[in-house]
């Protein structure tokens, strides 16, 4: 017998009929001797509707009253999926986030976890009884709902399972695992079987879309093994598992992601000296603004050139917060550039293995592509590139490190 927690997103409960599919999909799993819960987002198209409901009334909701509204979609869900798995004759108890004892801290709309007591999670298991468990959503300080941000369910998910020590946590998704890259790009693009924690959290980071980066990171931290899979077939799925049990000396590159939310500023005139650089970006850091590859000239002048992205939705913040800056930054040019895209490579056998960027370099431009701007880490190399150039870029970087082909026996 198992312990599992089974994660069934937005599409996956979008209609009775996906709903009835997910409880048989428990169902199943109950029958075999496991112990279940599952936690599940609004239905498809939900939230939308909700924050509609919201504008319609005004244009500066309140950020409390938000996270109330938007928690109603979780609390549908669970109710049907737990009279689903009842029809099934499937005994099955429903939980919004704070009753199954998830505490966050009090900022809505992005909200953390500190904790979660699972007693009346784990009483119902012990009880033979699936838990069905509002993802999303927890309880801060005050008593108030709050959310936790994009992906939040991914993330509720990842953390029950922690608390709980489930043997597993199923991700259930409309893909049947993690692709070397977006099989929208090219139909070259393999399923990866297994991956380590690290490959996938820089994957999710840079742009593949399967799994949210703050669930990845929970995972890594804690151990809890993931299982991305189709809700709608049943297949092997993809595994993401600790470094250990992954084959560091396999391939060389192991993906390709992108992202197309990208915005690149340049900054000239930034005064020369020791400190001026952080003073320049703190507001951005001060006002949640996430600066990402960052590059300074070091020609000998009395000023430097710095040039950084950020993400498209926060170009305009950035831009705000740059150009009231006091002296003597006041002076400085800012220019702004939304048309560019990261490209990253991705793979742990690039500690080992020379010669990988060298690669990429010669790949971009023997194809006329132009690098704005890199970045590297021991296991990734990105490229801000122009954005009309993105899928180009990925299938020649997926052809060109042979991601399509089967991987040596």
């Amino acid at each position: 017998m198992a312990r599992v927690v089974q994660k069934f997103g937005g599409t996956s409960v979008g209609d009775i009929e996906r709903i009835r599919r997910v409880a048989e999909r428990a169902a199943r799993a109950h029958r075999a001797g496991d112990e279940v819960a599952v936690v599940v987002s609004a239905m498809g198209g939900e939230t939308d509707r909700l924050l509609g409901l919201a504008r319609q009334l005004t244009d500066a909701p309140h950020h409390r009253e938000i996270d109330t509204l938007l928690a109603s979609g979780e609390q549908v869900s669970i109710a049907l999926v737990s009279l689903a798995l009842q029809e099934l004759g499937v005994p099955a108890r429903s939980f919004l986030g704070g009753s199954a004892g998830v505490r966050t801290d009090g900022r809505h709309g992005v909200a953390r976890i500190d904790a979660i007591d699972p007693e009346a999670v784990r009483a119902a298991l012990g009880d033979g009884e699936v838990a069905v468990v509002a993802g999303f959503q927890g309880l801060g300080p005050d008593g108030a709902i709050t959310t936790l941000g994009r992906g939040g369910s991914d993330l509720s998910a990842v953390a029950m399972a922690a608390a709980l020590q489930a043997d597993a946590c199923e991700i259930y998704t409309d893909v049947d695992g993690i692709y070397t890259t977006d099989p929208r790009i090219t139909d070259q693009a393999r399923r990866i079987p297994r991956i380590g924690f690290e490959e996938m959290l820089e994957l999710a980071s840079l742009g593949a879309k399967v799994l949210q980066t703050r669930s990845v990171e929970l995972a890594m931290k804690y151990g809890v093994r993931l299982h991305v899979r189709s809700t709608f077939l049943d297949d092997e799925g993809s595994w993401v598992v600790p470094d250990e049990e992954i084959d560091m000396e396999g391939a060389v590159v192991t993906g390709v992601a992108y992202d197309r939310k990208t915005a690149k500023l340049s900054i000239t005139g930034v005064p020369r000296g020791p400190g001026q650089l952080a003073r320049l970006l703190a507001p951005l850091g001060e006002h949640g603004v996430n600066v990402d590859v960052i590059i300074q000239s070091d020609a000998p002048a009395e000023s430097v050139d710095v040039n950084f992205t950020v993400s498209d939705t926060e170009l305009g913040r950035a831009i705000e917060l740059l150009r009231a800056l006091p002296a003597p930054f006041d002076q400085c040019t800012i220019q702004s550039d939304p048309r560019v895209a990261k490209v990253s490579v991705v793979g742990a056998g690039m500690r080992s293995q020379a010669g990988v960027a060298l690669k990429v370099f010669e790949l971009l431009g023997q194809a006329g592509i132009p690098i704005h701007l890199v970045s590297t880490s021991e296991i990734k190399i990105s490229c801000v590139i122009d954005d009309r150039f993105t899928e180009l870029a990925v299938r020649l970087l997926h052809d060109g490190f042979e991601l399509g082909d089967p991987p040596a026996v």
